[in-house]
């Protein structure tokens, strides 16, 4: 341990200087998911900008932003809104967020300015929610600077509506980071977590190079967040007229320690029918908020199990997948880190009591790169969830000297042996995942409407890559869109658990995972063989809801309290020249 962090305190993020496991001997089973980068043929053709090219003289322009998958305009397509950042010297003409709406035939139209969404800035995270219950989801986003809530008018057009909302802030500026949608009270309305990352003054940051914070092995790079200022979270309570009052005060959130916090969860860890909060931090312990039905918080992240390392140390969280790896009904959670360190699985025992299985389940082969977005997510429908990870330094200058720490690094993913083990993948998932570039978020969903989950990414200082799944063979899914009605309409906190041949599988709508970014909020569960599958719906009010025998390959969407409605996939509609699926590289 000792080691371990006279390693860690040479740069300015934490890093325990682990060396990969050996592979064991390759499984041999046929893997049917594959996956193609189609983001140019599909018109997802701007460069996400964010910092400089060949030097990062500030942290704030490596972080990155996130991305989000969600239906805007309620048409059943998944759309696309992707951030965007900046440079520090120099003006980039084009340099904005950008809404991509789903054209259904495998493309996608910049409708941006339509929107009213253009804006530039250093923006960071993103969360989906309907935070009014008028049908319509609206977006919030982070900043370094002021942060941003958008209402959505449900005609197409967005309203930048943070000031009467109450969320301007007065004051240093904050860097704003991970952000989620939630409802902690169970009053139907949707309230809102904001992480901070650093507390950042230009004029005060080290130089690079400056202090030991500003080295990595000997190259001068920019500084932090070790050496710099710990903010902490803010929590704000919806107030159901269209406003939001900060209760980080008396929900007790600001009595936790400081850290470095970037990408939140909110769910259900210990399955007692209220929302909890989980942060992940950047070297420092990360944070387990477990809600104790009044109003309050109480952190309990080392006495949980998901804070620290199994050794004790700090690591550089940064993206939070959230899924049930083992299939007992209970989530789990997986935290990516820095390069020379393993990402970690937690393993819940139901109560939010978490067990290290990093090295048992297979995830201690892959120490090279730094990861970012991940998620939890059935990409080949044989009844057990993966799970995906992509990477990117946060040192464009050390790649000359040091050729083994490249900016752009592949993606990766880890296949579920349905044995407790997984399996890394990277040139037999497809090109899409072998494709080498600096990623920060990424986000999960059926945007061509095919039962498969494809993925989009954001790469930094180029165009996202939009990766489609082209799965063969003939294994059954479920898709299930919750709507509330007492609960928020959003359903953002409730749990599905889906039990099909004598497993149940939990999965949980959230307002943010990944790193930084917002999945399809329909939740989708690959069968395997099975052709009917039972559910249980724990709504986040606490109403429990049973649903026995229902058909498999179909959408399912339950409202609260009235039942279930069953649809096919909304079908892609014919172009005359339709992006189609190129199965020649398999």
């Amino acid at each position: 341990m000792a080691a371990a962090s006279t390693v860690a305190m040479a740069q300015g993020v934490s890093s325990r200087n682990v060396k990969p496991l050996p592979r064991g001997k390759p499984s041999g089973i046929p893997f049917l998911a594959h996956f193609t980068d189609v983001a140019a043929e599909a018109g997802l053709t701007n460069p996400v900008i964010y910092g400089g090219l060949a030097h990062k003289n500030y942290i704030y322009e490596t972080v990155g932003c996130g991305v989000a998958f969600f239906d805007y305009d309620n048409d059943g397509w998944l759309d696309i809104f992707v951030p965007c950042g900046m440079r520090v010297e120099e003006h980039v003409s084009g340099a904005t967020n950008r809404l991509y709406k789903n054209n259904r035939d495998g493309t996608f139209s910049d409708v941006t300015e339509k929107a009213g969404l253009t804006r530039s800035g250093w923006a960071s995270a993103v969360t989906i929610g309907d935070y009014n219950n008028d049908g319509f989801e609206d977006i919030f986003i982070t900043y370094y600077g002021q942060n941003v809530l958008y209402r959505n008018n449900g005609d197409g057009t967005f309203t930048d509506v943070t000031k009467p909302a109450g969320l301007l802030y007065e004051g240093a500026t904050r860097w704003g980071a991970g952000c989620t949608f939630l409802d902690y009270n169970r009053d139907g309305h949707l309230d809102l977590f904001v992480t901070h990352y650093v507390d950042l003054s230009v004029g005060k940051i080290p130089k690079p190079g400056e202090n030991p914070f500003c080295n990595f092995n000997g190259v001068p790079v920019n500084c932090g967040p070790r050496g710099l200022a710990m903010p902490h979270g803010y929590l704000y309570e919806n107030q159901g007229d269209g406003t939001f009052r900060d209760v980080t005060l008396p929900s007790k959130i600001l009595k936790a320690e400081r850290t470095y916090g970037m990408t939140v969860v909110a769910a259900d860890f210990n399955n007692d029918s209220w929302t909890d909060i989980y942060v992940a931090s950047d070297s420092t312990p990360s944070l387990l908020f477990l809600n104790q039905h009044n109003g309050t918080f109480s952190e309990e992240g080392v006495e949980r199990g998901v804070a620290l390392s199994e050794d004790g140390v700090e690591q550089a969280g940064m993206g939070i997948a959230v899924g049930d790896f083992d299939l007992d009904g209970n989530l789990d959670i997986f935290k990516t880190h820095f390069s020379s360190d393993t990402n970690i699985l937690l393993h819940n025992d139901g109560a939010a009591n978490f067990t290290d299985v990093t090295i048992a389940s297979g995830f201690g082969v892959e120490t090279r790169y730094t990861c970012w977005g991940t998620g939890f997510a059935d990409f080949d429908n044989d009844g057990w969830p993966d799970l995906a990870v992509v990477t990117g330094s946060v040192y464009p200058e050390v790649e000359a000297k040091f050729p083994e720490y490249p900016l752009k690094t592949p993606r990766f993913l880890f296949r579920n042996l349905g044995n407790g083990k997984f399996e890394e993948l990277i040139e037999e998932a497809g090109p899409g995942i072998l494709a080498a570039h600096c990623s920060r978020g990424c986000a999960f969903g059926d945007f061509d409407n095919d039962g498969d989950v494809d993925m989009v990414i954001i790469n930094l200082n180029e165009p996202p890559s939009l990766l489609r799944n082209d799965l063969t063979g003939n294994r059954n899914w479920l898709k299930v869109l919750l709507v509330g009605t007492k609960s928020n309409v959003s359903a953002i906190g409730s749990r599905v658990l889906v039990k099909y041949s004598g497993k149940v599988q939990a999965q949980a709508v959230m307002g943010q995972s990944s790193f930084y970014s917002v999945n399809d909020r329909r939740l989708h569960f690959g069968l395997g063989e099975n052709s009917h599958a039972d559910l249980e719906i724990h709504w986040t009010n606490g109403l429990v809801e049973q649903f026995t025998g229902v058909e498999a390959n179909l959408l399912v969407t339950i409202k609260e309290g009235q039942g279930i409605s069953k649809s096919a996939l909304p079908a892609m509609k014919a172009t005359a020249n339709p992006v189609k699926k190129d199965l020649s590289q398999k």
